[in-house]
């Protein structure tokens, strides 16, 4: 799979049938991928508890912290993807180093909310039972959804050049969602513990 970094290669533009059959998958697959975990979370029958992370008190500890560190390699996600495509106020050329930093904080980012989402799915599955839970279910199959959309516009090459900022930027807004219905709420009630 081929990767077109915004550092060394100019935006593309796409005209023609191509780019829109190619969103339309995409956006198809992510859609699929947002409707399938959400009727595997609402039809698998929750467990209580699913991972228990040496260090921490609980699973619920757990995946505050870790969907925390998650939402920090966000804010790097953000940051440096603002660089790249030149958004950022001050910073006239992208250094050589911030597609690689773009690229692997993106990838841990997304390998730390795996038990995170493992342990949503098996343990709580997709609740509705209070505004806060709903959202947060709602909002974890949306995140997985735009990851999977992302990772298609990422290695298409006819995607028009919009197509990665917008993706990316729906994938961002879907995580800060998930910290905010879930990890913020946690410290909120519980404290900083581990």
């Amino acid at each position: 799979m081929s990767y077109s970094d915004p550092v060394t290669e100019p935006i593309r533009v796409v005209r023609g049938s191509s780019g829109t059959a190619m969103l339309l998958v995409a956006t198809a697959v992510g859609i699929a991928v947002s409707v399938g975990l959400g009727v595997y979370g609402r039809l698998h029958e929750p467990t209580g508890s699913a991972i228990n992370i040496a260090g921490f008190s609980s699973g619920l500890a757990a995946k505050a912290w870790l969907a925390s560190l998650a939402f920090l390699l966000a804010i790097v996600q953000l940051v440096s993807a603002m660089v790249m495509y030149g958004r950022f106020p001050g910073v006239r050329r992208a250094p050589s180093w911030i597609g690689g930093l773009h690229r692997w904080s993106g990838r841990v980012a997304v390998l730390v909310t795996v038990p995170v989402a493992v342990h949503c799915l098996y343990a709580l599955g997709f609740a509705d039972y209070e505004p806060r839970v709903l959202a947060h279910s709602i909002l974890g199959c949306f995140f997985y959804g735009a990851f999977a959309t992302k990772m298609i516009v990422v290695g298409a090459r006819q995607a028009p050049g919009w197509a990665l900022p917008v993706v990316g930027g729906l994938v961002f807004t879907g995580l800060t969602g998930l910290w905010l219905t879930s990890s913020l709420w946690f410290f909120g009630t519980s404290g900083f513990v581990f």
